[in-house]
């Protein structure tokens, strides 16, 4: 017996260790949250810009019915009637065409889903009706028949929602903001969860963007995800691949929970990477200090991080000084760049709509449909939607990390202050100014062979002409880095493809 509970851990710990790999094309590396984008304006995306530029997956929204809230929030995706896949963003069919799509072109699906909660009651605002699948349920005596779940599959007696931070028990198992908590430890509960992970599976999904694990007991997540099925080989997945998981834990230090609890399930959100990346470029922290930004900082280990400069929860606490967003598109665009250059972490990009209030929802009509963007001339979105991926400066960037992949950071240079440049191998060579008022003109050893380079942020290489900035490179690898402090991006970047 106790050989048999041997091999059964040991098969659930190799399980485990496959969730780590987000199963996306050799030459790309970077996801992109698409986020409350419509499945066929995210296909379109695929085919006509996220493959062509290198990206290599897309974080969509929570495809599962939500209850319906008055003034339709963005939040309102938080709170699941049932485990239909029918949503403001398009139906299962929807879904299914936009993976077959994206995948074909080689751009990966990650959904946000939810498996720690059903929809609030009452006391949240709940006014009853039709969820955006047309299910009827009740939170308030916790009846959801269009699953079903009833009050037995429920976490109960249910915390006053103040008591939800006190300690880990109540953060697992009370009420997170009036949301209804699931028992995931009760077997009907598990297999309701594995079976509609397993359809998300079967419709072509590389993995997963799980919502609000640290009110999940960690043993519960080890009876589920390894259950969850091999990814689908009709999609261009190799045989036995494992499906990835990104598990978001909010944990900034000196919290009840900590991330490193989650570890070994699967990726976890390094909120405190977009804290620290933010606080570095506003200028609260010089830009010297990001030489061993990563693990030696307390993040957890690299390749168990998702990384990310803002996400669509915290891009709205504008209370929070440390977090960029696209408002300060100047200093976003640099820490991006410093983002995607850098090694640590498993990088995600947020691709936004305008808000201008914490609850807005994404741009829509008067019937309440979601409006599709819009393509301007020079490539960027209009109909209210950001798309921040579409900035020449980030999808560059993008680039530049396909181009310096396995290669490691060498010659980083500092000039004690705010100025800090560094080499990708022989592949690639950034530099930054983020000294207000102190223009940047240094000779700096690129790792890079001889030749001249375009600056892949000012422009691009067209031909046999940049089109912005340019570097030449010497035969002993040194170049001239100028970096005004006027300029419009404090940001160069160099790789060996834009070489003329």
């Amino acid at each position: 017996m106790r050989l048999i509970l041997s091999a059964v851990l040991l098969l659930a710990v190799l399980s485990a260790n496959g969730q780590f790999n987000p199963n996306q094309w050799s030459n790309r590396s970077v996801i992109v949250h698409l986020f409350e984008w419509k499945y066929k304006d995210i296909a379109e995306e695929c085919e006509n810009f996220l493959a062509p530029n290198g990206f290599a997956g897309v974080q969509t929204s929570v495809p599962l019915e939500n209850r319906i809230v008055p003034g339709r929030p963005w939040w309102e995706r938080y709170q699941p009637v049932s485990y239909k896949f029918d949503t403001r963003s398009g139906n299962e069919a929807a879904f299914l065409d936009m993976s077959r799509r994206c995948n074909a072109v080689g751009v990966r699906i990650y959904p946000d889903i939810i498996i720690n909660h059903m929809a609030a009651g009452s006391g949240m605002g709940w006014n009853g009706g039709m969820g955006t699948g047309g299910s009827e349920s009740n939170p308030d005596i916790l009846l959801f028949p269009a699953v079903p779940y009833g009050p037995n599959d429920f976490n109960q007696p249910q915390c006053a929602i103040d008591d939800c931070y006190c300690d880990p028990a109540n953060i697992r198992n009370c009420n997170l903001v009036g949301l209804t908590d699931l028992a995931l430890s009760q077997q009907w509960v598990r297999d309701k969860t594995v079976e509609f992970m397993n359809r998300l599976v079967d419709l072509g999904v590389a993995g997963f963007r799980v919502d609000t694990v640290k009110h999940m007991w960690p043993g519960d997540l080890e009876a589920v995800f390894p259950r969850v099925k091999n990814l689908n080989t009709a999609f261009g997945f190799a045989p036995n691949s494992r499906p990835f998981f990104a598990q978001e834990v909010i944990d900034l230090g000196g919290e009840a929970i900590s991330k490193f609890e989650y570890k070994h399930l699967g990726t976890v959100t390094e909120f405190s990477f977009s804290e620290e990346i933010g606080r570095a470029f506003s200028g609260r922290l010089e830009l010297k200090n990001l030489r061993l930004f990563g693990e030696a900082w307390g993040f957890l280990p690299s390749h168990a991080a998702l990384t990310f400069i803002d996400n669509h929860d915290n891009q709205r606490e504008s209370h929070k000084e440390n977090i960029l967003t696209y408002k300060q598109s100047r200093i976003y665009k640099m820490a991006t760049a410093f983002h995607l250059a850098f090694t640590y972490g498993v990088p995600r990009i947020m691709s936004s709509y305008a808000f201008t209030n914490f609850d807005q929802g994404p741009p829509m009509d008067a019937n309440e449909n979601i409006v599709s963007r819009s393509i301007n001339a020079d490539g960027s979105c209009g109909n209210g939607w950001v798309c921040e991926h579409r900035w020449h400066q980030i999808y560059h960037m993008v680039r530049f990390r396909n181009v310096v992949r396995g290669t490691s950071v060498e010659h980083f240079w500092d000039n004690g202050s705010n100025q800090i440049a560094f080499a990708r191998g022989n592949r690639g060579f950034i530099a930054f100014n983020g000294q207000f008022g102190v223009n940047m003109q240094v000779w700096l050893q690129t790792g890079l062979s001889a030749g001249t380079y375009c600056d892949v942020i000012s422009g691009d290489k067209v031909g046999s002409v940049c089109t912005g900035r340019s570097v030449v490179v010497f035969a002993d690898g040194r170049g001239e880095i100028i970096l005004p402090a006027n300029a419009e991006d404090g940001v160069l970047a160099i790789h060996a493809e834009s070489k003329l």
